[in-house]
């Protein structure tokens, strides 16, 4: 196991260069190989959407709805529930406590599997859903189609999600990164043959995703069973299902965290639909909010290295390492974020193209362009905050400042602006991006009042109350 980073320490500590250094390449050896992941994983979507957005209008509203309000809503709850076990296995890690990640993955599997379970019916009736909704009718029956060939994908994220923040929490995550881009470069040969070549259309399409995720899961499970964790991973037993409450309740609150996020996208996709030449609006946003989307999943890197980083030392009881960690990718990320907004304003009038012929729809995204980067900006610091907040714990607290900052300003700040004050989709994005701002505020203060040194013994009371020895999970995987 790869220790080196976590626990090397500089060799002149009065030297800050060299502090910010040592931290610099800690931060990217975990941010990097997350962010290929979660660019190319998420790149699957849209390469799909593409290839559907080119078969027509209507199929890529449908797609969108799907994709913007259904995949969303269940990726938001897994991701997030999966974000307990990136809490518990990192400060396991940085406490040295390597038999019990182990223990913490299968339990992850057990609730997310559950979790996974309940959601299924949400895609087999979508279509009566979105009718309910008040949606267009057309658009409502394609997307009830597509939504069932992604209940497969919706069964492989309860294991994709929690494995990967198992291995990004000890180090080992360069092999997610890697796994997922081949797949990707598969997903986007297997998509071109099926839907441009062999014109199977949906099917196609939908295929092509289903068998690269496929093949992102076969990857990690030969990863993790073949040997690679042999530190961490002693088998299956029963001892996953002792003290499974308490995962419960850390699981749950993870899952608000982020599905409120996620939601509050969606909600405003909705409100989009909502008006004049719906099928337009909602394509238009959709895509600006894939970009986003996007680039959202690079920042996320920087959320997997904070609460990577945060739950690491909290775990090695290191507050003031913790501290000078938040500082380094704060500024990381915020430099980073500045360098995509650039991006968004020299590019963002011909951004749209790569997902539709419609001009009518790149009109209206090229409208958005200007929005489009300030939501790029404002992204860049909102993840590290809630990476913060997961390395220790803290998700609970998250999920409150999303409702507030959200659905009580956000969303009617969106309403407002878009439907009194007639600045349509303009309008609502105005109001999206006024909750992500206050969001960022507020956690950017709980964040720096928080008292550190009272954090690490919040981890160690966590860890110490579900520590099993060695000999107490034998006797769980016999019993």
């Amino acid at each position: 196991m790869d220790e080196r980073l976590l626990g090397s320490e500089p060799k002149d500590n009065s030297n800050l260069a060299w502090r910010i250094w040592v931290e610099t390449r800690r931060i990217w050896k975990i941010a990097f190989p997350s962010m290929l992941a979660r660019v190319t994983q998420f790149g699957m979507f849209v390469v799909t959407q593409a290839f559907i957005g080119h078969l027509g209008e209507v199929e890529l509203a449908a797609y969108a709805l799907i994709q913007i309000i259904t995949v969303r809503f269940a990726n938001g709850i897994l991701v997030g529930m999966s974000s307990a076990t990136e809490t518990l296995c990192g400060q396991a890690f940085g406490a040295r406590q390597y038999h019990m990640m182990g223990i913490y993955l299968q339990r992850s599997w057990i609730i997310n599997i559950t979790a996974a379970t309940i959601l299924i019916p949400i895609f087999i009736f979508s279509t009566p859903i979105f009718k309910l909704l008040g949606e267009n009718e057309d658009v409502a029956e394609v997307a009830g189609y597509i939504s069932l060939w992604f209940i497969p994908v919706l069964c492989y994220f309860p294991f994709t999600f929690s494995i990967q923040k198992y291995l990004q929490t000890q180090l080992k995550n360069t092999v997610v990164g890697w796994l997922s881009a081949l797949t990707f470069a598969l997903h986007v040969l297997l998509s071109w043959i099926f839907v441009s070549k062999l014109h199977f259309g949906i099917p196609g399409a939908m295929g092509a995703m289903i068998i690269s995720y496929a093949l992102v899961l076969i990857g990690l499970f030969v990863y993790v069973f073949g040997g690679w964790c042999s530190n961490t991973w002693r088998g299956f037993t029963s001892a996953a299902f002792r003290d499974l409450l308490p995962v419960v309740k850390l699981s749950i609150s993870s899952g608000v965290m982020l599905c409120l996020e996620l939601w509050y996208n969606a909600v405003l996709v909705l409100l989009a639909g909502y008006m004049k030449n719906s099928t337009v609006a909602i394509s238009a946003f959709s895509i600006c909010l894939n970009i986003i989307a996007w680039e959202f999943m690079v920042f996320l890197g920087f959320l997997t290295a904070a609460s990577v980083r945060v739950s690491n030392e909290l775990g090695r009881g290191d507050a003031k390492a913790a501290r000078f960690s938040i500082k380094v990718i704060t500024s990381t990320s915020i430099c980073l974020g500045v360098f995509t907004w650039i991006l968004c304003l020299v590019f963002g009038h011909k951004i749209a193209y790569m997902f539709t012929s419609d001009e009518d729809i790149a009109e209206s995204v090229s409208d958005l362009s200007i929005l489009l980067s300030i939501s790029v900006l404002v992204n860049s610091i909102q993840p590290v905050l809630s990476g913060i907040a997961v390395g220790a714990g803290q998700q609970s607290v998250v999920a409150y400042v999303n409702i507030g900052c959200y659905f009580l300003i956000g969303v009617p700040a969106g309403v407002f602006l878009g439907y009194l004050v007639h600045l349509g989709i303009k309008g609502i994005w105005i109001g999206m991006i006024i909750g992500v701002v206050a969001q960022s505020l507020v956690l950017g203060y709980i964040t720096f009042k928080t008292d550190w040194n009272e954090q690490v013994k919040k981890a160690s009371e966590r860890l110490n109350r579900w520590l099993l020895n060695p000999s107490d999970e034998s006797r769980g995987g016999s019993a």
